[in-house]
């Protein structure tokens, strides 16, 4: 297949690249940096601003697939101009992708979301039937699933992939958690009691591989491991991993002082299951977190 990711130049983009280039994909990446270790062939990229229209939009049009990843990241302190610029790199990126494929030939949009999407849900279980939540980050979802939906007037085959914390190696939320941990200052967010839904990297490149060559999966896709955690289970696991305790817990009103708005995305409660991952037959190689941690945190540095 031929293949764009926007934002690919990103940590899961970068492992998506590779794994699909392995697989003899042709893959085209538009990004703002270049993606380490890829060597030229089946691989192109293209330096753009996606949240503005452009000639990389060209590239859209003669492809298999788009991938859509693009979006600054959330974990910042969020000023207004920052919420703003998450807001714009999702929905405005989104827009262009939709505006630039063909739609005169098979095509496939595999646009991005989060579990954020239902909002902070308590012990709720969320499946894709669930409504939106209405926090900032809810919103954000809702308008980026709309818009990636509009491809569907195009006959495009549209999925939206809700994902759960992505757990990888060197780099993203486990090498923010590892820190405390080896400072011997590890333990739960909050209360401890609210649900964290994830995902260990190897099964998220195996449930886009699995989502973009069934066709008969489409609409919102839950990408998460089928057994999330409290946070306080996450913290007990992790020390338990690395052999350090996990008894500092970081207090809301501790966290809501020093990150503001943001903390009430890491205080949220996400029970979110993969529905329809499950129901179409994919199975996950790491379903349960101590399994997931163990395998990551061998390869850890340092």
């Amino acid at each position: 297949m031929k293949i764009l990711i926007t934002g690919g130049t990103g940590f899961v983009g970068t492992f998506l690249t590779k794994q699909l280039l392995q697989n003899e994909h042709e893959v085209t990446v538009i990004g703002r940096s270049s993606v380490p270790g890829v060597q030229p062939g089946h691989f192109h990229a293209i330096s753009a601003d996606t949240t503005r229209k452009g000639l990389w939009q060209d590239a859209l049009k003669d492809v298999d697939a788009v991938i859509n990843l693009a979006g600054m990241s959330i974990f910042h302190r969020w000023t207004p101009a920052y919420k703003r610029q998450i807001y714009d790199s999702r929905i405005l990126t989104t827009r262009h992708v939709v505006e630039g494929m063909s739609g005169d030939r098979l095509q496939t949009l595999i646009s991005t979301s989060a579990v954020g999407y239902y909002g902070s849900r308590g012990d709720d279980i969320l499946s894709e039937a669930e409504p939106c939540g209405r926090d900032f980050l809810s919103q954000v979802g809702k308008d980026w699933e709309h818009e990636a939906f509009e491809a569907e007037k195009k006959n495009i085959r549209v999925v939206a992939t809700r994902f759960g914390v992505v757990l990888g190696r060197s780099g993203g939320a486990l090498k923010q958690m590892i820190t405390p941990f080896k400072w011997f200052a590890g333990g739960p967010m909050g209360s401890g009691r609210q649900w964290f839904s994830w995902i260990h990297m190897s099964d998220l490149m195996a449930g886009m591989m699995y989502i973009l060559e069934n066709a008969k999966i489409q609409g919102p896709v839950n990408l998460c491991s089928p057994a999330p955690v409290t946070s306080g289970e996450l913290a007990r696991t992790l020390g338990a991993v690395l052999g350090r305790p996990a008894v500092i817990p970081a207090p809301s009103i501790a966290l809501r002082l020093i990150l503001g708005e943001f903390a009430e995305t890491l205080l949220a409660s996400q029970r979110a299951v993969p529905k329809k991952l499950l129901a179409s037959g994919f199975v996950f190689r790491f379903p349960d977190l101590k399994g997931a941690l163990t395998d990551l945190c061998q390869s850890q540095p340092g």
